[in-house]
């Protein structure tokens, strides 16, 4: 199965745990198992309308989601998917 990769300021929501096995076959479902699995991360990864946060990323290996096929992007067993939320502040 796939692994996410869960950063630091989110790890609060997933009972500390910096990786979670997930299932799916694309993004989208792997987001859903994920917040099956650890509900209270929701709000910090989708809007109120379902969607993607803008500041949200996703790598699957070393490429951006948002250059491949969003949110429809395959993955497969073994992939490792990294969600890196954007840090603004200067």
């Amino acid at each position: 199965m796939p692994v996410l990769r869960i950063p630091t300021p989110l790890r609060a929501y997933t009972s500390g745990q910096s990786e979670v096995t997930v299932s799916g076959a694309n993004i989208s479902e792997a987001l859903t198992d994920l917040t099956n699995q650890f509900p209270t991360i929701k709000p910090h990864i989708f809007n109120d309308g379902g969607e993607l946060r803008p500041f949200v990323n996703l790598f699957v290996g070393e490429h951006n989601i948002k250059d491949l096929q969003g949110v429809d992007t395959p993955i497969k067993d073994g992939d490792r998917v990294m969600l890196i939320p954007s840090i603004a502040g200067g």
